[in-house]
């Protein structure tokens, strides 16, 4: 199974239209409005469809929707490239969103699941902080990869290597093994119904189980949304152009260290994950406040204590649940995330042109505060 999650975490993004499908879209001729849209398109067709997936999930296999969801990846990044239309954009981003809402909450299942019966779940911290650090590195990869594919074969070069990837990320997929017992993996519609109607049912038994879903978007949402407007930050320090990516490498490479620090932080309690909240918290709103380069190296730092939380909040949840409605109750973490997400982009489309990108960074360390004063202040389960 370790092998098989290092190649399709790395594969799912190791996709070089990722760098360059804005240009793609303007080179097209779409409109900022136009090419806005189709981010929202995104969003809610991740919002619409992450809850109902994870009971699918539970319902039939994981390991399904695993390989299905790169497929459908593949189909939307070759319409992008055969058909650069609207509509051909449209699309692919539906199919896209469909994508991340399979993989959403299926791959943590299936992973916690065998290695919990393999009495390996202690080392789920340290698997997927390592899984998410090869994505982190195939992203890297594959943007220093996309200006020399672009300039040598054009758009089409790059969406060809971006569909290989995703077939081969789906090839990947089948490789997962996925031991179930079948009372626990019931099928058809009467099994999709069921296995949400479980999910909600340990939620209201269990209020820790609550405490872990809320968890997950109050220490994911806000930062993967700043990741967006990094550059944007980066470029307010006064750097050339040509310099901005250097820096952007410098946050990418904390945000891996985070990953990679996962294992040996995995039994961190929560007294520890508040601090370590806070901590990334203050280094964020201090590193943007300057409004220098050497700033950028305290926000690196920040994503780094950041990224580490979030594998630490998805371990939490993970040794919450118990049952058979893993994936859903997942995927319920990852529509919170969502909605918080699409909250966040829209607080900084009204504050950022009023107060600046350091500024707004820096309020956003705000509800890391919180989330840390809460978990201080909280009793019961560690």
């Amino acid at each position: 199974m370790t092998a098989a999650l290092h190649a399709y975490a790395f594969l799912d993004e190791f996709v070089l239209l990722y760098p360059v499908y804005v240009l793609l879209f303007a080179d097209s001729g779409l409109s900022v409005g136009r090419i806005s849209s189709l981010f929202v398109l995104w969003s809610l067709t991740g919002v619409l469809l992450e809850v109902p997936s994870g009971a699918w999930a539970d319902a039939v296999s994981r390991r399904l929707l695993l390989w299905l969801g790169p497929l459908l990846g593949a189909a939307g990044f070759a319409l992008w490239v055969l058909v650069p239309s609207y509509w051909a954009f449209a699309a692919g981003f539906v199919l896209w969103g469909a994508r991340g809402a399979l993989g959403s909450g299926a791959l943590e299942a299936l992973v916690y699941e065998e290695l919990e019966r393999a009495g390996a779940a202690d080392l789920y911290a340290r698997l997927m902080g390592r899984a998410h650090a090869l994505g982190q590195a195939a992203v890297m990869s594959a943007t220093a990869m996309a200006g020399p594919v672009l300039s040598a074969g054009g758009y089409r070069a790059v969406g060809a290597a971006s569909v290989l990837a995703s077939l081969l990320c789906a090839v990947a997929a089948t490789r997962f093994p996925e031991h179930r017992a079948p009372a626990a993996a019931p099928s058809g519609h009467d099994g999709w119904a069921a296995a949400q109607r479980a999910g909600f049912a340990d939620v209201r038994a269990d209020r820790s189980v609550l405490g872990a879903l809320l968890l997950v978007p109050a220490v994911t949402a806000v930062w993967g949304a700043l990741d967006e407007y990094t550059p944007l930050l980066v470029g307010e320090t006064g750097v050339r152009d040509a310099d901005v990516p250097y820096l952007l490498v410098l946050i990418w490479a904390g945000v891996t260290a985070g990953s990679l620090l996962s294992g040996a932080a995995g039994r961190l309690g929560r007294t520890g994950l508040a601090a370590l909240l806070a901590g990334a918290a203050l280094a964020l709103a201090a590193g943007a406040l300057t409004g220098r380069p050497a700033g950028i190296a305290l926000v690196a730092l920040a994503f780094g204590g950041f990224q580490l939380a979030t594998v630490l909040a998805d371990v939490r949840l993970q040794h919450r649940i118990e049952g058979g409605a893993r994936a859903t109750l997942t995927s319920v973490a990852g529509l919170g995330t969502e909605l918080v997400t699409i909250g966040v982009y829209g607080a900084y489309g009204l504050l950022g042109p009023a107060f600046g990108h350091g500024a707004v960074f820096a309020l956003c360390a705000l509800p890391y505060l919180v989330t840390a004063l809460a978990l201080a202040a909280r009793r019961g389960k560690r």
